[in-house]
């Protein structure tokens, strides 16, 4: 069963871990336009029946505040995790240029399988198997485990006196080991509303690169724990179509999976605003470069 945890917690938790901690209350500023990858996916198909992709969700309520997709290799023990802004850019019938045309407005109307469809459109990798996970779930991974040392780029100051319950960020720079609501607080911070005080030069794609660090952590430190107990703390909050007898399977072929074999991608693209609203537009040409260079394919 050791191996069977192992694998358990870093397909279902801390690949979830990534970017899904801040997001939850914050608006983001991504979007992108989608884009037809069907000579990806051909490639893919026919040439890498080994590999499994996994939609991981983190939600607040019904909205997709976090989106990726891990990819993994079975055969050469190797994670690829793309992030995808939740303000990429989608076509939808009846709309253009509104906050309908954005990736995490598909989950609400659509559910899991008119999402999964749409990050095939953008991808070409067909999903396989999905995780969801909410903001109680990314809290209690983080204690169960002790908390994360991590190095504060910048005093993150945010004070929202609206939200449920009012948001306060106050977690001053250099290094630190941040747990609970403190690490849920790193994870969501994007910008500062009080004056001189800053936030990330570039927006969500720094917060991005924030938690992908964190997350690396995690990992490293989970594994150094008894998984059963982290697995026992975050199940209540997560939801997945993995059987135990998949990931029982996935567990017996994970011997050599380790926290160095998990790279980290973003969605290549950039922010533009259309029609009043923050988007992130998708790289096309770039996009199908790093799916090739994932999948091997040249």
């Amino acid at each position: 069963m050791k191996h069977f945890f192992k694998v358990f917690f870093i397909s279902l938790i801390c690949f979830s871990l990534v970017i899904v901690g801040g997001l939850f209350w914050l608006n983001g500023r991504y979007g992108n336009t989608s884009v037809s990858a069907a000579e990806i996916f051909k490639a893919f198909s026919s040439n890498k029946p080994e590999r499994i992709n996994v939609l991981l969700l983190g939600l607040e309520n019904t909205r997709t505040d976090t989106i990726m997709v891990a990819t993994y290799n079975t055969k050469n023990k190797e994670v690829d995790i793309i992030s995808i802004p939740r303000d990429t850019y989608i076509e939808r019938d009846g709309f253009v240029n509104s906050g309908n045309n954005k990736v995490n407005s598909v989950f609400t109307v659509k559910g899991i399988e008119g999402l999964s469809e749409v990050i095939r459109s953008i991808t070409g990798l067909k999903i396989d198997k999905y995780v969801t996970i909410d903001y109680d779930g990314v809290r209690a991974a983080v204690d169960v485990i002790g908390g994360v040392e991590v190095d504060v780029p910048f005093h993150m100051r945010y004070t929202d006196p609206y939200s449920n319950p009012p948001l306060d960020i106050d977690i001053p720079a250099g290094k630190q080991l941040i747990k609970g609501d403190r690490a849920m607080e790193f994870l969501r911070f994007r910008k500062t509303n009080h004056a001189g005080y800053s936030g990330y030069p570039n927006g969500d794609l720094g917060r991005i690169e924030a938690q992908q660090n964190f997350v690396k952590a995690a990992i490293k430190k989970a594994l150094t724990f008894k998984l059963p107990n982290v697995v026992k703390a975050v199940y209540p909050s997560v939801e997945t179509d993995i059987t135990l007898a998949e990931a029982t399977s996935l567990a017996i072929g994970s011997i050599g999976l380790s926290a160095e074999n998990v790279n980290f991608h973003i969605l290549p693209g950039t922010t533009q605003t259309r029609g009043g609203f923050s988007f992130y537009i998708i790289d096309h040409q770039a996009t199908k470069d790093l799916i090739y260079s994932i999948i091997e394919i040249e």
